[in-house]
């Protein structure tokens, strides 16, 4: 079971990026997935996090926005008019169906990816 998270960079402040999120060993559509950053010296948060069955979707701003592809296993955040504040390690996290999960609880996803590296910077 793993999750691979890729499309992280050096961006100007205003640009944009997508991150992905592939599953490899399990189903992404099955579990309750989440975006979670964490910036040096402070605790991770919650980005984004959709819920498996409902996709009911939780967004911590309008500027982000979660997605997935089932037919690719993959999960997508994209990030828009993106600034300084937003310069994190970015960790895209799936929980099992049966919990009951949220974008504050990221100690109830169990499968981690190695996260993305976002820079922005001018």
């Amino acid at each position: 079971v793993q999750l691979q998270a890729s499309g992280g960079g050096l961006v100007q402040p205003g640009d944009s990026l997508r991150l992905s999120c592939t599953a490899y060993g399990f189903t992404l559509a099955d579990y309750h997935i989440g975006w979670f950053r964490q910036a040096p010296g402070k605790e991770r948060e919650g980005v984004s996090c959709i819920r498996t069955g409902t996709n009911v979707v939780e967004t911590k701003e309008g500027r982000f926005t979660i997605s997935r592809d089932n037919a690719a296993n993959t999960a997508y955040l994209q990030l828009n008019s993106l600034n300084p504040e937003d310069m994190a390690v970015y960790f895209c996290a799936a929980a099992n169906p049966r919990v009951n999960v949220g974008c504050s609880m990221f100690r109830r996803f169990d499968h981690w990816g190695r996260g993305t590296l976002v820079t922005v910077s001018s």
